[in-house]
């Protein structure tokens, strides 16, 4: 790698990144009576296949992987199992998603894991015990090698490890001086510890978890030790606004992406972004920003078509 935050040019030929992701400005009177500014940071606009966070998380472990298989972990609707996958076809990698559920290995494929499989994906289902264990040394031995991958290259569910954290860092850079608060949605924290970190001086990032458990912190905090050695960055977590945890939403939430997709032209993926817009709304009407202040928004994903 030509650095520890970017990809050499010669790992990811051909993938073209649009780096450093656009800046848009809305205006929307919720936060204007506020005096507050807002900026969408359009990371959905990177890649075609490699949305948002997903490129700033892979590309690191992609070229850390040097050609060899890749082998990750998610859930049967898991954003990264999708990014992995199209990765892997992209760069003519092997790619292996272990994914959370025995059960399902009997039954027809969703819409998400079918896309995975397409391309090129070989899906080896574990059961959920031994998937909340999977980062034992000797479970995850075990799920290698009957997954038939024991040379594999190990990416962690979610993509966060200390290469991806590292990769998030530039995000914080690209925001650094533009926005008094850079706000993010987080599944496994590894966006938020790196976005803190390349903030620097006067700039504040915000965690807005979409699963409940209130156990990020301590993970975050361990992401940026083994990335950085300690911590780094103002950050913190509001708890909130997860609506009930991963993959879940309300009519609520619905009715409100849906208002925002219309005031604003963005379509609005659910899981995530829905819930951190959400909240930065909330937060404004509580009188969480100061008068004067500019809020970005770190738009990590589209909707799943």
């Amino acid at each position: 790698m030509t650095s520890c935050d970017d990809p050499g040019p010669d790992a990811l030929t051909g993938l073209r990144p649009r780096l450093p992701s656009p800046l848009q400005e809305v205006l929307d009177g919720r936060f204007e009576r506020r005096g507050v500014r807002l900026l969408l940071k359009r990371d959905d606009l990177i890649h075609p296949d490699l949305v948002g966070n997903k490129w700033r998380k892979l590309a690191p472990n992609l070229s850390a992987a040097a050609g060899r298989t890749l082998l990750t972990f998610g859930g049967a609707y898991s954003n990264h199992l999708r990014a992995t996958a199209a990765a892997g076809r992209l760069l003519g990698l092997d790619t292996v998603g272990v994914v959370r559920g025995q059960e399902l290995a009997g039954r027809p494929l969703n819409p998400s894991l079918t896309r995975c499989a397409a391309d090129g994906m070989r899906l080896h289902f574990v059961d959920r015990s031994t998937y909340r264990r999977k980062a034992e040394p000797e479970t995850l031995a075990a799920v290698l090698r009957a997954a038939d991958a024991e040379d594999a290259y190990v990416v962690p569910e979610g993509g966060s490890n200390a290469a991806a954290v590292r990769g998030c860092r530039r995000l914080g850079r690209e925001l650094a001086g533009r926005a008094d608060v850079a706000a993010v949605a987080c599944g496994t924290g590894g966006t938020l510890a790196g976005l803190a970190a390349g903030l620097g001086a006067g700039g504040r990032a915000l965690g807005v978890p979409v699963l409940k458990g209130g156990f990020l912190s301590g993970d975050i905090r361990a992401l940026q030790r083994e990335a950085f050695g300690g911590p780094r960055g103002d950050w913190s977590l509001d708890d909130r606004f997860h609506f009930g945890g991963y993959g879940r939403t309300t009519p609520e939430l619905e009715a409100f992406a849906a208002d925002f997709e219309q005031r604003h032209g963005l379509p609005v993926e659910r899981l995530y972004v829905a819930k951190l817009l959400y909240a930065l709304v909330a937060l404004a009407e509580e009188g969480a920003f100061r008068r004067g202040s500019t809020v970005a928004a770190v738009i990590t994903g589209r909707p799943f078509t």
